[in-house]
């Protein structure tokens, strides 16, 4: 699963990386992004750009909100399947940019954070999915939620799923709402490659997500 992750990368970066279009957005790095959280997220909407979107997908017919807070990540294996993926699989899907993301390794009787990052230190993107949900008194909101696998060979011994991440060169047919083939999509949503990864332990800080600070990312024996 992916319940906590990283975005420090400021705009300049991310239109390189991403190719966007369209104006910035002012972004605040963070180091510790929680669920229900407001995070960027690019959208093909007439070439790609960068989108604020609450993490926490609500399907366009629900009538209560507070789904979004349950729905953080969809299975891969299941987006065919459920009626609250299904449709955005098809034909609205997102990327959501990370430099990192945080998960717990069971030791004991406990669990110690892990961060997990690309080795040449550039963004990357999950897999998303999104909607535009429009609230009773009439205002959309847009959501989204971070698609899952299983885990590499890296993460495997941390824990057994992990995000989706899309490959730099698959990026446009993931993005590109004309495509709406499911199994032209589905090989995408594999295990990233482990040996383009590294992983350290962190400090238990990262547990309470108001403590977002660049110290969450910093290796430690454990404190």
């Amino acid at each position: 699963m992916c319940g906590r992750y990283v975005q420090f990368s400021l705009f300049p970066l991310l239109k390189q990386e991403f190719y966007l279009r369209g104006p910035g957005i002012d972004l605040s790095p963070s180091w510790n992004i929680a669920p229900t959280k407001d995070v960027p997220v690019v959208v093909n909407e007439d070439g790609n750009r960068l989108f604020l979107c609450r993490w926490g997908l609500i399907p366009p017919w629900s009538k209560d909100p507070s789904i979004g807070n349950r729905m953080i990540n969809a299975r891969s294996e299941t987006l065919t399947l459920k009626p609250s993926f299904k449709g955005p699989f098809r034909k609205s899907r997102c990327l959501i940019p990370a430099d990192g993301f945080f998960e717990w390794k069971k030791e004991g009787k406990g669990k110690t954070p892990q961060y997990i990052t690309m080795k040449d230190g550039r963004p990357f993107g999950f897999a998303g999915l999104f909607t535009d949900w429009t609230a009773p008194g009439g205002k959309t909101v847009r959501t989204c939620v971070i698609v899952t696998t299983p885990a590499n060979s890296l993460i495997t011994p941390i824990h057994e799923r992990m995000p989706a991440i899309i490959p730099p060169g698959e990026r446009d047919l993931w993005l590109n709402p004309k495509i709406q083939d499911p199994g032209t999509l589905t090989h995408l949503l594999i295990p990233y490659p482990s040996d383009e990864m590294e992983a350290w332990e962190v400090s238990r800080k990262v547990n309470r997500p108001e403590n977002d600070s660049p110290e969450n990312i910093r290796k430690t024996s454990g404190v």
